[in-house]
């Protein structure tokens, strides 16, 4: 792994881990969970912590030093500065077997929580020019404290352990700044996966729309790949009483959103996968009289196959470039040169991990999700290597899911007793993992 040498942790022995683990010892579902509520309260300081001091993508400095002072009491391997703001650790466990990578993310979002939780953002930033708060509203604060908490009860285990398991705490999920590298991507550049291979890759989220003590997942293409794109569109500027002196961008562009509807109703098979191309934003014009020369289109694309993704990408062309035609302008769509693949639960895996899940919360309650049109930067680790990723219910079980605030939302709220839920969760599916021998 390319560590920038100014930015490289210590790699620490393993005394201070030592002091506190147990024998060995076989580790059945009774000494998990101990080992699990022997952290949650810890967990739970982190997460309230770092939800009250957020950090916009490659900015998460306070959080990234939090981690790794953490992970270097604990005595592992530590490496920081991965993708700018990024902690790797290592825990290799005293019997041999199989390499298991687990991933979070740290990263908040440029939103004024409006919640009225003690432990509330009260941070601010200026994000594209405009001053707004930010705030955990993806509940990337839950996974960076789950995670933690995972490498402290396995630790604790070290001495049982069969294998090594690499924690990773990537920034960025929610992207990078405009023209900067971030997230996965970058992390899997700087050979992430290069110094310790893992043979599967674990990864959980949060989700306002499974209740507390559920956890969700699907088998196969989970979660949307994303295009970004940009539609420029080129008019000719002029009075907005003299209309017909201009060539209207204004005008056009509207024809063009409407349009580009038609691109999912009308010629994708949502059949079989759902499909969405979103106009998110719309920038023109300074004033009520003038009928400005250019106007800019910013907006998303979500697909589930390759198939798909290509023929949604060459309607959108041909609605761009016949609309500003008709109406005497020109356009220019342009996508991002990033698109997030599709993130793709490997069918032997999830088969594999599903009784795990069900271990900790009954086969109950445990969910086959529909596809997740929201996308996951976690599909760039899971194109290494055979990943699992599964959704952890947090909504309070008095509460309707389907009206509770979604993940993103600036009323976004956790109900803690799923982050009980969501540790143990993953500390049954790594230690199965590695007791089983990983991939045979």
């Amino acid at each position: 792994m390319r560590v920038p040498p100014a930015a490289a942790g210590a790699i620490l022995a393993g005394c201070l881990c030592l002091a506190r683990a147990l024998p060995a010892a076989e580790l059945d579902a009774a000494t998990l969970d101990a080992l699990d509520a022997k952290e949650l309260p810890s967990v739970i300081a982190w997460r309230r912590d770092i939800h009250a001091h957020p950090e916009l993508g490659n900015r998460e400095t306070r959080t990234a030093q939090l981690v790794a002072d953490e992970l270097r009491k604990l005595g592992l391997e530590v490496h920081t500065g991965i993708a700018h703001t990024g902690v790797v650790a290592l825990l290799r466990g005293a019997r041999p077997g199989p390499t298991v990578a687990v991933r979070a993310d740290m990263d908040a979002l440029p939103v004024t929580e409006k919640t009225d939780v003690p432990f509330a953002s009260h941070v601010t930033t200026t994000y594209h020019g405009e001053s707004v708060g930010v705030m955990h509203a993806c509940g990337h604060d839950a996974h960076t404290a789950m995670l933690l908490g995972l490498a402290a009860a396995l630790s604790a285990a070290r001495a049982s352990l069969p294998g090594n398991v690499l924690f990773i705490f990537q920034p960025a999920e929610e992207g990078p700044p405009d023209g900067e590298e971030g997230g996965a991507q970058l992390m899997l550049k700087e050979g992430v996966f290069e110094k310790y291979p893992p043979q599967a890759v674990f990864g959980m989220h949060v989700w306002a729309a499974l209740s507390a003590g559920q956890v969700g997942y699907r088998s196969g293409p989970t979660m949307a790949g994303v295009d970004m794109f940009k539609v420029i569109v080129h008019g000719k500027q002029a009075h907005g009483a003299r209309p017909w002196q201009a060539v209207d961008p204004i005008v056009t562009s509207a024809q063009m959103v409407s349009a580009l509807q038609t691109v999912v109703s009308r010629n994708v098979d949502i059949s079989t996968n759902p499909a969405i191309v979103t106009i998110g934003a719309i920038k023109g014009g300074i004033r009520n009289n003038i009928i400005p020369a250019d106007v800019t289109l910013l907006g998303t694309v979500r697909t589930f196959t390759a198939e798909q993704r290509a023929l949604v990408l060459e309607h959108m062309k041909l609605i761009v470039e016949h609309t500003a035609a008709a109406n005497g302008a020109t356009a220019e769509l342009i996508f991002s040169d990033a698109p997030y693949p599709v993130t793709y639960n490997d069918p032997a895996l999830t088969q594999r991990v599903v009784p795990s899940l069900a271990a900790v919360v009954g086969e109950a309650n445990v969910r086959q999700v529909p596809p997740v049109t929201a996308s996951e930067d976690f599909a760039f680790f899971a194109k290494k290597v055979p990943g699992f990723f599964f959704f952890v219910g947090i909504t309070p079980a008095a509460q309707d899911p389907a009206t509770a605030p979604a993940n993103h939302s600036d009323y976004f709220y956790i109900d803690e007793s799923g982050i009980a839920v969501g540790l143990r969760a993953m500390t049954r599916v790594v230690v199965d993992y590695l007791t089983s021998g990983g991939s045979q």
